[in-house]
């Protein structure tokens, strides 16, 4: 726990300006951001006697270990840039809304040559056009079903169009008059963009003149007597009223408005948001967040604010926002979003009427999403506490270890192997901060050679970029008012550069664990403190974890901790291990599945899939079957001695590639770029799963 009277800026350094802040941990990572309309009143907030702090203020006080600041010119730049920080450093003390679930959109890609109508979830993307977003995928495939007869947009995947193409021939929605076919050419291009356009502007609230003029056409074949086409356009009518009636009407005046509603209490707050388009509710999403400091009502609303309209413009951004608080002060976030919009929008609370009425019941649902949070998360936050907690006093650390991380290593009979990395922080997963490792140094089924050699290697990482960082942290902590020289305006960008590579990424092992957590007993354990040992490191605690019998092993002794089978401590420890152990089987299993799509063996004509795996599930990999005689390639089942001496020519010819050297050093090129890489995907593994394929595949 740091003293903040250690780093407390001295009188007069802080300047009376606009401004934003920003606290860093002994270990130069950003821990919280904030601006301020004056730097000097707004930080000298944080140096009182801390019993008179905000219980989370004061825990992010004597984490922080610098302060340092940059002055801007006006309110509306300090909002900007804290909005940019705080996406870009995603502090642990800073109000972040999570949205309570992953909401589905109605997205149209008008960024395609063909627009294409799907459901999306996630970050939105450039050129395409949104609407919801809407609390079920199945009400916005209702949705689209229904306007499809009107507005027969493409809505198949780019392999289905490109299929239809080729073969001319369009999918079962083209044939039922669900699509306009623009595969086929039944449509061009500017005809088919057209149509999407209609759509967006259906969806948009401009109802009203497609109906008319789909109620004129209808008439216009009645007198013509062309009664089927009449029919038909009835049935379109029918159902562009029936997704009408989906949206009932909220706003008489056809209002296109943002309503935000806050519940909170000491601890957390829920964010609810109504999306009114046209009159009628489009969408709805909530989000809940933990309260750092004593926040107001206005400074909640300020940053539901921006994690709403940060990254819109134009029509995104509503002309009104109705809130249940305004922020102070209120010029500059009307300025901000009158800027992301293009034209003024208006940002009150409603006082009286229909507005006022939507407003009660936006809070109304805000209030049970807080009720319902505080319910799921209550006993979640206690389990993970008595965790770690748990996992302190079995393994004596002098505190819960907040990050742990746990390394596994996976290998196939000795061949292609590989390592892993996972971080829980806070007994949470953070998968962003997931590595793999290729072991390329040796061949062979050595896991205690192959954990030295994954420890040493990140924690060489870690040293480097601490010795690299260190300089930054050595001098002054605080910055003076940079807005006037131009020779010190870069000093908080080099400063933030301390943690970044060469190419403005984020560096990858820049933030030791409290404890390291390896898959494996005795021998493993013993592997990976010897490693942090040889890199004179003595503040980072190891244990390991063994299946048979989960036994938690610790450097030099003799018998293991033995944890109780109800343990929360040893829940914890179990999903640490089997998350390591499914993300480096998975990298394995892509590894192999890429090196058996490359095969020599995929040039032996008349070698079908079946008989290639026989000769690999034979001889374990190809390396050995390419050392292994004619006789031996016939004893697989299936291979003919002819087959085989066709195999044994295929694999003569195809020498196997040189590992890359470095030429400085000649040593083979193992991790600087290619060894690491965070989490994306993956198959998951049950907790406390036996290993059906150890001694196979690990």
């Amino acid at each position: 726990m740091a003293d903040p009277s250690s780093y407390r800026p001295k009188p007069g350094q802080i300047p009376d300006s606009p401004g934003v802040y920003r606290f860093r941990d002994e270990h130069r990572r950003v821990i919280y951001v904030g601006k301020a309309k004056s730097l000097r009143q707004r930080l000298a907030n944080y140096f009182q006697d801390l019993a008179g702090l905000h219980p989370r203020t004061r825990s992010m006080v004597t984490t922080a270990a610098s302060v340092e600041w940059t002055v801007v010119s006006t309110e509306v730049e300090a909002l900007q840039l804290e909005y940019s920080w705080i996406k870009e450093y995603d502090p642990r003390f800073n109000v972040k809304y999570r949205d309570d679930k992953s909401y589905p959109y109605l997205a149209v890609t008008m960024n395609e040559e063909f627009p294409r109508v799907q459901v999306m979830r996630g970050h939105k993307k450039k050129g395409v056009r949104y609407f919801g977003p809407y609390a079920h995928a199945w009400a916005i495939r209702d949705t689209v079903d229904l306007l499809l007869r009107v507005f027969p947009v493409r809505t198949c995947s780019a392999g289905v169009f490109k299929n239809a193409s080729r073969t001319g021939r369009p999918c079962l929605l083209g044939y039922i008059g669900k699509c306009s076919a623009p595969c086929v050419g039944r449509v061009s291009d500017e005809e088919h963009r057209e149509l999407a356009e209609e759509f967006c502007d259906f969806m948009t609230g401009r109802t009203g003149t497609y109906l008319r003029r789909l109620e004129k056409q209808m008439m216009e074949a009645a007198d013509e007597m062309e009664y089927e086409r009449a029919a038909r356009l009835r049935d379109d009518i029918e159902a562009l009223k029936k997704a009408m009636e989906k949206n009932a009407v909220v706003l008489a005046d056809a209002t296109d408005a943002d309503l935000i509603a806050v519940a909170e209490d000491e601890l957390e707050a829920a964010v609810q948001i109504f999306h009114v388009r046209g009159g009628r509710v489009r969408g709805q999403r909530g989000w809940v967040t933990d309260k750092v400091e004593e926040i107001t009502t206005g400074a909640l609303v300020e940053h539901a604010l921006q994690q709403l309209y940060g990254e819109e413009t134009g029509d995104a951004v509503p002309k009104e926002v109705l809130v249940p608080a305004l922020p102070d002060p209120l010029d500059p976030v009307q300025e901000w979003l009158t800027g992301r919009r293009g034209s003024n929008v208006s940002l009150r609370i409603p006082q009286r009427g229909d507005k006022r009425a939507l407003m009660e019941t936006v809070e109304r649902n805000a209030q049970q999403a807080l009720v319902l949070h505080k319910t799921k998360r209550a006993s979640d936050l206690t389990t993970r506490s008595r965790a770690l907690e748990e996992i302190a006093d079995a393994l004596d650390l002098d505190s819960a270890p907040l990050r742990i991380e746990c390394y596994d290593i996976s290998h196939l009979q000795g061949d292609d192997v590989v390592a892993s990395m996972v971080v829980f922080e806070d007994g949470l997963q953070r998968k962003s901060e997931y590595r793999r490792f290729q072991i390329k140094g040796f061949e062979g089924q050595d896991d205690v050679r192959s954990m030295h050699e994954v420890i040493t290697r990140r924690f060489k990482r870690y040293l480097a970029e601490k010795e690299k960082t260190g300089e930054w942290a050595d001098g002054d902590n605080t910055l003076a008012d940079t807005s006037s020289d131009p020779l010190t305006t870069t000093s908080p960008e080099a400063l933030a550069n301390g943690l970044k590579d060469d190419e403005g990424r984020p560096k990858r092992f820049a933030y030791p664990p409290q404890l390291v957590v390896v898959d494996g007993g005795q021998p493993q354990v013993a592997a990976a403190q010897r490693a942090l040992d040889e890199l004179g490191i003595d503040d980072i605690a190891v244990c390991g974890l063994a299946k048979r019998l989960e036994e938690v092993w610790l450097p030099g002794e003799d018998d293991p901790v033995v944890l109780p089978r109800t343990s929360e401590g040893l829940y914890l420890l179990q999903r640490v291990r089997d998350e390591a152990h499914r993300f480096a089987i998975t990298y394995q299993r892509t590894k192999r599945a890429k090196r058996f799509r490359s095969s020599p063996l995929d040039d032996v004509p008349g070698l079908g899939e079946t008989r290639k795996q026989a000769l690999i599930k034979h001889f374990g990999s190809v390396k050995k079957l390419r050392s292994a005689t004619i006789d031996q390639i016939c004893e697989v089942p299936g291979i003919g001695r002819k087959t085989a001496e066709t195999i044994a020519a295929a694999l003569a010819r195809a020498a196997p590639a040189a590992p890359a050297v470095n030429t400085a050093t000649g040593e083979i090129m193992e991790d600087e770029e290619s060894d690491t890489t965070a989490e994306t995907s993956g198959e998951p593994v049950s907790a406390g799963a036996p290993d059906e394929r150890r001694g196979q595949e690990r």
